[in-house]
């Protein structure tokens, strides 16, 4: 496991490029047969992937970093499939994961583990995992049953859908809020207006992107933007302090996942478009 320690709003204006992206960017993510997991001192949040391909994955708890007898001791997790169909096991139950099926397991869930249906179109399993106070019921939501909504428009670049998986009055949590954005053809702009939220931190995690492309994604002080370009399969992190937004060069996907002081989606302190630079 990988452990990640983000500098304060002084110490980032310094930063180059390379320690910019080793920062905040996620790169090492969907391995094949392996489970790359990054800690995150902001909110410990931990994320990471699971491709099963010739075997089943376990996940296991990392000793030094998290002090755990099992990964979900004092966690929640947060599961998205983004690759073909395959099954996660929680506790001896096994839930047959469809591509952007998404599945929350509680605290205190022991044996969890990871399997495609089939190795040539394995599973691509993406998760983000927050510590948690009590324990909720292992749920799974299917994309039919998040709740959806439509923002944007196809002139201003961001047409696009929310689907919210895994939040209050759908899948109790202690924390944790994840769902899925999907941007139409021709639009690019995502989070638009920009916005931070000072109650939590957030993770996003770029897919759908074809090789030759790529999204600017933006954070730091408005008045004091930086960017950190993306490509597929890829997830950047965002502190409480750092705005955050991106486009890219074509249309794509997201998930993002957040966790903190509170639950409410549209928590969120928008930052006015004439005040970036």
């Amino acid at each position: 496991m990988e452990v990640r320690y983000s500098p304060d709003k002084e110490g980032f204006k310094k930063l180059t490029t390379e320690q910019l992206r080793k920062s905040f960017l996620i790169e090492s993510l969907f391995v094949k047969n392996k489970i790359p997991m990054v800690y995150s001192d902001v909110d410990r949040s931990i994320t990471g992937s699971a491709v099963p391909v010739s075997k089943t994955l376990k996940l296991t708890a990392s000793k030094k970093e998290m002090a755990a007898a099992y990964f979900a001791e004092r966690r929640e997790i947060g599961i998205i499939n983004v690759g073909g169909k395959g099954t996660i096991t929680v506790n001896k139950k096994n839930y047959v994961m469809n591509n952007i099926d998404a599945l929350y397991v509680g605290r205190g869930s022991k044996n969890i583990s990871f399997k495609s249906a089939n190795s040539k179109k394995p599973a691509m399993f993406y998760f983000v995992s927050y510590p948690a106070h009590t324990s909720y019921p292992t749920k799974q939501i299917k994309l039919e049953d998040a709740e959806s909504v439509q923002l944007g428009s196809i002139s201003d670049s961001n047409k696009r859908t929310i689907h919210k998986y895994i939040l209050p009055g759908k899948v109790e949590t202690c924390q944790l809020v994840m769902g899925l954005t999907i941007l139409e053809e021709g639009s690019v702009w995502n989070t638009m207006p920009a916005h931070t939220h000072q109650r939590r931190s957030e993770v996003y995690m770029y897919f759908n992107l074809r090789k030759d492309s790529i999204v600017v994604h933006l954070l730091g002080e408005a008045d004091e933007t930086r960017h950190v370009i993306i490509r597929d399969k890829q997830a950047v992190l965002s502190t409480s302090w750092s705005m955050h937004a991106g486009a890219g060069t074509q249309n794509y996907s997201f998930i993002w996942a957040m966790g903190g002081e509170n639950q409410a989606f549209d928590d969120m302190d928008w930052v006015p478009m004439e005040k970036l630079k």
